[in-house]
């Protein structure tokens, strides 16, 4: 089963270490009236994350999947959440469901724009597309206004079996990562566009 990490209020980390790979594969649930879940995850990790949801919710009741971008760690297993909670709805940017969800997915995604809000009952998520940022033309990011609480996904990278919480330095470990990334066959893991700069200033 995932490793289950209560990081706030309310607010789960669902993680997979693979040796093999040194990296984790994170995933949060958000324990609300309309509970999400951020990253769907693998299809083949998707019965050790059910079996680690089923101790904090009823599976029926999830009624989110959200992600940041069209990628197998992140939404391979969309499907397998769907056919086993009846009312969860796709959550991504509107590129990504009229490019790739819509056609790939149970359901019809919500497709969010900029400034979008999705409210799951005590907390609010606006949306925020970052394309390209950390990958994909359909990257996106969510802020929970009420925690404070950015769902990133991959723009903070790090190898290794790593704490679910932190107060140390998140920048270094993931300029390491990329630096390891560039030198493999998946170098330019995280592109940096002339966007890039102003997305991350927030200007």
């Amino acid at each position: 089963m995932a490793s289950v990490s209560e990081i706030g209020a309310d607010l789960f980390r669902l993680s997979i270490y693979v040796s093999d790979l040194d990296l984790q594969f994170n995933h949060f649930l958000v324990r609300d009236e309309q509970p999400l879940l951020f990253h769907a995850g693998l299809k083949g990790m998707n019965l050790e994350l059910r079996e680690a949801i089923e101790t904090l919710i009823d599976l029926q009741d999830l009624r989110y999947v959200a992600w940041s971008h069209f990628e197998s760690d992140e939404i391979g297993g969309l499907n397998q959440w769907l056919e086993r909670a009846p009312n969860a709805e796709p959550v991504c940017s509107f590129v990504g469901k009229v490019v790739s969800v819509d056609d790939y997915a149970l359901r019809p995604a919500r497709g969010m724009n900029s400034d979008d809000l999705l409210s799951t009952g005590r907390y609010r998520f606006r949306f925020y597309p970052t394309p390209h940022l950390p990958h994909g033309w359909d990257a996106g990011m969510m802020f929970e206004e009420t925690q404070k609480t950015l769902f990133c996904s991959d723009l903070l990278h790090q190898f290794g079996d790593v704490s679910p919480l932190t107060t140390e330095d998140l920048i270094g470990p993931a300029v390491m990562a990329m630096s390891q990334m560039q030198q493999s066959p998946l170098a330019s893991y995280m592109p940096y566009t002339a966007d890039t700069k102003r997305m991350l200033s927030g200007s």
